[in-house]
C-alpha cells in the first residue's frame, strides 16, 4: 500500500515526562524478563491490518500487538496508516516518541489488538472513546465469524457526534457536499468562507464514498484530509482512511444497523484469558471516569466465576489511570507484558515522496493550533 506521509494539522498531544519504550522493557517483571528481546526476535509479516477471524463466538479480543523498527524518514502518521491505525492510538501507545522525528531503530509499539465493544455484533458499531469502527457481516454457512475494524474521525468537542441506535439509510459515490449553514458561519468568522454547495473532487472533505445515517445530518464517509483520521476534527461526521470507506461501503447494505456508543474502558477474553483496554476518556463525556470505571467493574467475574478481587481491581484501575489503548491481562501485575506478547514485523511503509517538507508542516500545525484553541475555548 502506498501511504502517503501524513500531515497534522491540529494540536499535537503532550507526551513529556513519559518513559521511553526502552524504559518500559526494562521496568518490566520475570516475566518480561525472561522474554526474548526484540531486537532478537524473529521479523514477521503484519497482522492483517482490518480482517480479523473469530476463533469462537465467545472471543472478545481479536488482533495482537506488533512492533516496528522506525526509519530516519518514518513518523508516527506513516506507520499509523500502514498498519491501520488512528493517529491518537499510535501516540497514546508510544508516550515519548517524537511523532514526527521518532528517529532510526526506535522500536514503535503497534496497538493492534483489540477488546470487542460489549454489544450485539451485528452491522457497524462504532466506539467514540477507542475511535475506530467494528463492522459484522454476516457469515456464510458453516463459516466463522469476521469483523472488520477501521480508525475513525469524530466529532469534536462542541460538535460531538451522537451515541445511540440507527440505521444506514442512503449510500453515495462522489457526493456533493451541502455545507450546513452552522459550518458555512464558523467558516466566515474564521475568515475561511465555504460555498453552500462543494462538487465531488479533491477539495471534498467528504471524501468520495458516503454512507447516510438515520440521524439527520450524520454521515459515515471518507475524508480529502487523512491526517485527521483517529482524532477528533470534525463537526459530528464519523471520517475514515479513503481506502477503508471503499471497502466498507461495498460491504454495507442500506438498511443495516449501526450502533454508536462512547466505552474508554472494555474487558474481553480470549484463550481463556480476561482482558482490559483503556482509552482516554474523551474530556467532554458526561460520565466521570471513575464512575465508568466502577460499574464495568462490578460485571465482571475471574476464571472461577467470582467477582475480581481488591487487587485484581486495583491492577485494572492503574491501567485506566494510564490509558495506552492496549488490552492487558488482568492477571498479570505488570501493566506492561503485552510487550512480551508483541510480534516484531517487517516496515512497509512507503513513503510519498511528493510530500512537504518537515518544515511547512510545523508552520501548518502552528496555525492550525491556535485555530483549534480558540474553537475548544468557545465551544467550552
Amino acid at each position: 500500500m502506498l501511504v502517503k506521509r501524513a500531515l497534522l494539522l491540529l494540536p499535537l498531544f503532550a507526551v513529556g515526562g513519559c518513559a521511553t519504550l526502552d524504559d518500559l522493557w526494562s521496568s518490566m517483571g520475570k516475566g518480561a524478563a525472561d522474554a526474548v528481546p526484540l531486537a532478537e526476535r524473529p521479523i514477521q509479516e503484519p497482522l492483517h491490518p482490518n480482517d480479523f477471524v473469530l476463533e469462537t463466538p465467545e472471543q472478545s479480543v481479536v488482533g495482537a500487538p506488533q512492533v516496528v523498527f522506525a526509519r530516519d524518514e518514518d513518523t508516527l502518521s506513516d506507520l499509523a496508516r500502514e498498519y491501520g491505525l488512528g493517529y491518537d492510538e499510535i501516540i497514546a501507545a508510544n508516550p515519548g516518541v517524537d511523532p514526527w522525528l521518532p528517529g532510526k531503530g526506535t522500536p514503535i509499539v503497534l496497538p493492534t489488538q483489540y477488546v470487542l465493544p460489549n454489544v450485539e455484533r451485528r452491522g457497524v458499531v462504532l466506539n467514540i472513546a477507542s475511535k475506530r469502527l467494528f463492522y459484522f457481516p454476516d457469515p456464510a454457512e458453516g463459516e466463522r465469524q469476521h469483523v472488520l475494524t477501521y480508525p475513525i474521525g469524530i466529532g469534536r468537542v462542541g460538535w460531538e457526534t451522537p451515541l445511540g441506535d440507527t440505521t444506514v439509510i442512503s449510500k453515495a459515490k462522489d457526493p456533493h457536499w451541502w455545507v450546513p449553514a452552522s459550518v458555512r458561519r464558523e467558516h466566515a468568522e474564521m475568515g475561511d468562507p465555504l460555498p453552500s454547495v462543494v462538487p465531488p473532487g479533491p477539495d471534498n472533505p467528504l471524501g468520495h464514498r458516503v454512507l447516510k445515517l438515520d440521524m439527520p445530518g450524520y454521515l459515515i464517509h471518507g475524508t480529502n484530509a487523512p491526517y485527521g483520521v483517529g482524532m477528533r476534527v470534525s463537526h459530528g461526521c464519523v471520517r475514515l482512511y479513503p481506502e477503508n470507506i471503499e471497502l466498507l461501503y461495498e460491504l454495507v447494505a442500506i438498511g443495516e444497523p449501526v450502533t454508536i456508543l462512547n466505552e474508554p474502558y472494555l474487558f474481553g477474553r480470549a484463550g481463556g484469558a480476561l482482558y482490559f483496554e483503556a482509552h482516554e476518556p474523551l474530556e467532554d463525556d458526561t460520565v466521570s471516569p471513575d464512575e465508568r470505571l466502577a460499574m464495568l467493574l462490578d460485571t465482571q467475574v475471574d476464571a472461577a466465576g467470582r467477582p475480581l478481587n481488591d487487587h485484581l481491581r486495583d491492577h485494572v484501575a492503574d491501567v485506566a489511570a494510564n490509558p495506552r489503548g492496549l488490552p492487558v491481562s488482568v492477571v498479570q501485575y505488570d501493566a506492561s507484558e503485552f510487550m512480551v506478547r508483541a510480534r516484531v514485523v517487517h516496515n512497509t511503509v512507503e513513503v510519498d515522496p511528493n510530500a512537504p517538507t518537515l518544515t511547512e508542516v510545523r508552520e501548518m500545525i502552528e496555525e492550525a493550533n491556535a485555530e483549534a484553541e480558540i474553537e475548544a475555548a468557545e465551544a467550552l
